[in-house]
């Protein structure tokens, strides 16, 4: 009950105070799942590092949230040391085979397939990065032993853990699919096929074996040994057979790399350059909005509603045309970031009209002519931030792509659909598509996680976010509430959403409907499956939130 305490501090402290309380805790993890958050916590209080914590958080909701994160599928990560304010990106996202080509969701006739032909199956599986993306943060940053990190996941998966609501109903929701994985009965429906209600204690013993034999043979025995065989004949034997074969697993490499970052205000925010579009997105967006005076108006008002959804439908455009694996390809991450770019995109930014056409800008790089073609959007994503007690951070985003990814299991692991992620159509009149496939390829992706820092170089805020496509819009807009409206992070990530995917405004609540429609947005509203997870870091101590419209959780001591 070590965290109790410190949880019932915030949830009681005045939305107002950030530096207030003595009692705030000074170490502290948010996850997308309580027993993810427990987990680590418990790696926290045992001397570990945010790295240790962030791994054992990750291996845990392999394990309990399977509709999201698996050993199978990919993420990204930022690394913040406190002794030399050191900032370090993590690309651990999934990547083509080599085999694979620009033709591989085409049909015979040329057309594109369907999201259901391209993603059921081995042909969407790319090569797992999760456990990579793990062993090298732990090389880099751990302290506690590899498998001891293994331990709360290896329990959970071998001893059982109640559904979640959220788990239940995703597993309800896609039954039918489920039941045709002869590996999912047991492990994800009941023996007979029924679906599994909310509280019902589930286990994955084969994962169990698994995670056991990672913890004392390292992530080499996933990528080279006997599972990568089994992984490999599995993709390819299954009758939407894909191209993974053990040369591609054995292949695969995490290497730490420098953030993307971008001054905001008085801060730098940094995030994920490429493959990751969400990076680039999130800081495009806050240097187009960085030339309104947001903190003049209402935060959950129609002028900052209007203002969001007119920057990400700027910021939209141009990820569809330009973002895509910088390692196959010139990406004008510079132009897109730079002032003079986002001052003239910014002028085109109207407070009272809409735009119905939002276009691609044009940036100064130099590459080739390309078409815009936007892929599909991913849904199933889980968040993890950490800070341990001497100042250190991880933002970790993983994904499975789609819930339950590509409905394979092997070994307990469900594999990804994360080459969905890539355009399905190579070329638009003539034109390359930036983000078509091909072999060793990392598709685009939306995750964020994000690290904001101080003028002086210390850490401020630790956020990130689930949701798929909808991940960096949701980032921006916490981002504004913390930043711009002094909001804490119980408030931030907890009002409503507001966002775009290009040319809709999506909103959680009718409230501002009217305002927006008057002024010329085609508006939804609807439930929106998305919400930020957020730490900062204040005098007194840290302040950690979780959207409460999910079951993600904040701990700290």
């Amino acid at each position: 009950m070590r965290w109790l305490f410190a949880l019932l501090i915030l949830i009681a402290a005045p939305a107002q105070a950030q530096t207030v309380s003595p009692a705030l805790p000074h170490r502290m993890i948010v996850a997308s799942h309580p027993l993810a958050a427990d987990a680590g916590l418990a790696v926290l209080y045992d001397g570990g590092t945010a790295a240790d914590a962030a791994i054992a958080a990750a291996l845990v909701l392999a394990v309990v949230a399977p509709d999201s994160s698996a050993l199978g599928g990919g993420g990204f990560a930022l690394s913040f040391t406190a002794e030399g304010r050191k900032l370090e990106s993590w690309n651990g996202r999934e990547a083509a085979p080599a085999a694979a080509g620009p033709d591989l969701f085409l049909r015979r006739d040329g057309t594109p397939m369907s999201r259901d032909e391209a993603g059921l199956g081995g042909r969407a599986v790319g090569v797992p990065g999760l456990l990579r993306l793990l062993e090298a943060l732990h090389t880099a940053h751990g302290r506690l032993g590899w498998d001891r990190l293994f331990a709360p996941a290896i329990q959970f998966a071998d001893g059982g853990f109640p559904l979640s609501p959220p788990v239940a109903a995703a597993m309800a929701a896609d039954a039918d699919a489920l039941r045709r994985m002869t590996a999912a009965r047991g492990v994800l429906l009941a023996a007979d096929g029924s679906v599994w209600p909310a509280g019902q204690l589930a286990s994955n013993h084969r994962l169990a074996d698994t995670l056991r034999a990672v913890a004392q043979g390292g992530a080499d025995l996933f990528y080279r040994g006997e599972i990568a065989a089994e992984m490999a004949t599995a993709v390819r034997g299954d009758g939407n057979a894909g191209l993974l074969t053990t040369d591609d697993l054995a292949a695969y490499q995490v290497k730490p790399r420098p953030a993307l970052c971008r001054r905001y205000r008085e801060v730098r925010v940094c995030g994920m350059g490429p493959p990751s579009s969400g990076g680039v997105s999130v800081l495009e967006d806050l240097g187009l909005l960085e030339h309104f005076p947001l903190a003049a108006f209402a935060p959950d008002g129609a002028d900052v509603a209007q203002l969001l959804i007119e920057a990400g439908k700027l910021t939209e455009a141009d990820r569809a045309l330009y973002l895509a694996d910088d390692a196959f390809g010139p990406v004008p991450v510079r132009g897109l970031l730079s002032g003079a770019y986002l001052t003239a995109r910014a002028q085109g930014i109207d407070l009272d009209h809409a735009n119905p056409a939002p276009r691609a800008g044009n940036p100064s790089w130099r590459g080739p002519r390309l078409a815009p073609a936007a892929t599909l959007p991913e849904h199933g994503t889980s968040q993890v931030d950490v800070v341990d007690g001497d100042g250190n951070a991880v933002s970790l985003t993983a994904s499975l792509q789609d819930p339950f990814g590509a409905h394979l299991m092997v070994g307990g692991v469900l594999l990804n659909d994360a080459l969905t992620d890539f355009s399905f159509v190579p070329a638009v009149r003539g034109r390359l598509v930036a983000n078509r496939v091909a072999g060793g390829k990392r598709p685009r992706s939306a995750m964020a996680p994000t690290l904001v820092l101080g003028g002086d170089g210390g850490l401020r805020l630790v956020l990130g976010a689930q949701g798929g496509a909808r991940i960096p819009g949701v980032i921006v807009q916490s981002l504004v509430r913390l930043l711009d409206f002094q909001q804490a992070p119980e408030q931030a990530v907890g009002g409503p959403l507001v966002l775009t995917l290009g040319t809709v405004a999506e909103l959680e609540a009718g409230g501002l409907a009217e305002a927006l429609t008057a002024r010329g947005q085609t508006v939804v509203v609807q439930p929106i499956d998305a919400g930020a997870l957020a730490i900062a870091v204040t005098q007194a101590g840290l302040r950690g939130a979780a959207d409460p419209r999910h079951e993600g959780i904040a701990l700290g001591e």
